[in-house]
């Protein structure tokens, strides 16, 4: 197994251990992939759940420009659910895993079809 497939093996294991959920592994792979080299940098990897510049940055980039979706008080709210799911206390909250839930939680599936 490569570095990716290591890493898309820790995000499944996030999402049934810490966020509750069972991953589909198609889906999660393409998301991984989808974030490009930056689960590789370890600070580009996370997201702080707590930094509002970076909430900002993932409604923006993810889900207005990836997803296609339009800009509204539903996307921070999204956002907000998908970091408490992970757990506000979870020091690493992994971008990949974040993406994974919040294309789950507006049916965008079909992005990475």
């Amino acid at each position: 197994m490569g570095k990716r497939d290591d890493l898309i093996a820790r995000y499944a294991d996030d999402l049934r251990n810490k966020c509750g959920m069972t991953p589909d592994m198609d889906l999660l792979t393409k998301v991984t992939i989808g974030c490009g080299p930056a689960i590789y940098n370890d600070d580009a990897a996370t997201v702080a759940g707590s930094q509002e510049s970076e909430l900002e940055t993932v409604k923006n980039n993810f889900l207005i420009k990836k997803l296609g979706l339009p800009d509204g008080p539903e996307l921070m709210s999204a956002i907000d659910t998908a970091i408490d799911t992970y757990g506000r206390s979870e020091r690493n909250k992994y971008r990949a895993v974040v993406y994974y839930m919040l294309t789950k939680h507006f049916g965008k599936e079909s992005v990475y079809g």
